[in-house]
């Protein structure tokens, strides 16, 4: 199929026309074109409506659809979560939702265009950053309040309704970046740390990035697994029925599944967790990089697996869930580390 532009909406919709069964990510790819060029080409004021994507109007209405199916991806992982949003904590630089069944940190700045689509007796959600990819879809279900679907677009709905938008271009990925000069006091500061979030603030301030950091730390702060080792976490996870936090994200958005994890199928090169209100689908032959990292919390060693592109971004995050008891997940990040190390430094 050849290359559609962008700006070319009825060209667009002629192709949505012939492919009626593709995924609109995967057939905006086949085109050339961003998946938010597509779902814009499909404006009608009808069936696919352009709304206000400000969090402080979009998540009180959403909360009104009541059970819904939260999503959220990256380039090789989705995170699949139903339930109500609920909990809604408003920030100029970074928001949050922490019910007990959708917890979401999100990050306004990234959250530029916003459509409501409805595709036969399908109703969706759907917001893009400004580079055109998605960042976060609300998906109803059967039980979800269709009622309020309708006030939220008419509510939400913009004055403009063109079938066009414009995108800037999408930044690239941050490859690791180290500073071995600052070795030293990068351990030092690790060994001092009271909260993950503290991690990301210490990297900045020595110049370096997660991954950067992770390769030069050694151990016991990082240690280099096999690729394949994330997989088997999640195996040995369901198996040993040991609860977990897990996080996939992007730039605009981050959604976290804590609990259990019970039925994981491979299919081709996806591995997913198959479970009542709960899917993942990670791209395995995607991972080039897994580290196992312990950071230290006031309540105990934080203790992660955590998978890497090639290109040195971020797919996800596996923790132990807080709990009274944590010795299973220690345990089996142990076994984890002694029997699948990388063969190789990173």
């Amino acid at each position: 199929m050849s290359t559609i532009a962008p700006d070319s909406p009825a060209a667009l919709r002629s192709a949505r026309a012939e492919n009626p069964k593709s995924r609109t990510r995967d057939l905006a790819q086949t085109l050339g074109v961003t998946e938010a060029h597509l779902v814009a080409a499909m404006v009608d004021g009808t069936a696919v409506v352009r709304i206000d994507p400000s969090l402080d109007r979009l998540f009180p209405a959403i909360e009104t659809l009541g059970t819904v199916m939260a999503l959220t991806r990256n380039d090789s992982c989705v995170i699949e979560r139903d339930g109500t949003y609920l909990d809604y904590r408003s920030g100029q630089h970074a928001a949050m939702v922490l019910g007990p069944d959708i917890d979401m940190r999100m990050f306004p700045s990234h959250w530029a265009h916003g459509f409501a689509v409805t595709d036969g007796d399908k109703r969706s959600i759907q917001i893009f950053d400004a580079a055109g990819d998605a960042v976060h879809k609300v998906h109803l279900r059967e039980a979800s309040n269709v009622a309020a679907f309708d006030a939220l677009v008419a509510d939400l709905r913009l004055e403009d309704q063109s079938d066009q938008i414009d995108t800037i271009a999408r930044a690239p990925t941050e490859a690791a970046k180290s500073n071995p000069e600052k070795l030293d006091i990068l351990r030092k500061e690790w060994d001092g740390m009271t909260d993950t979030h503290q991690f990301m603030r210490l990297t900045s301030k020595l110049r370096m990035n997660r991954l950067g950091a992770y390769r030069i730390a050694g151990e016991p702060y990082a240690k280099s697994l096999k690729p394949e080792a994330f997989t088997e976490a999640l195996h040995r996870s369901a198996a040993g029925q040991i609860p977990v936090m897990i996080f996939v994200g992007n730039r605009g958005c981050i959604e976290i599944h804590g609990g259990l994890i019970h039925r994981v199928e491979p299919m081709g090169p996806w591995i997913n967790v198959l479970d009542p209100g709960f899917n993942l689908h990670l791209r395995a032959d995607h991972i080039a990089e897994v580290w196992l990292v312990n950071k230290p919390t006031k309540q105990g060693p934080a203790i992660s697996i955590e998978a890497f592109d090639a290109e040195g971004g971020l797919i996800l995050q596996m923790f132990g869930k807080r709990d009274p008891d944590t010795d299973a997940w220690i345990a089996m990040t142990e076994a984890l580390g002694a029997e699948m190390p990388a063969e190789t430094g990173a």
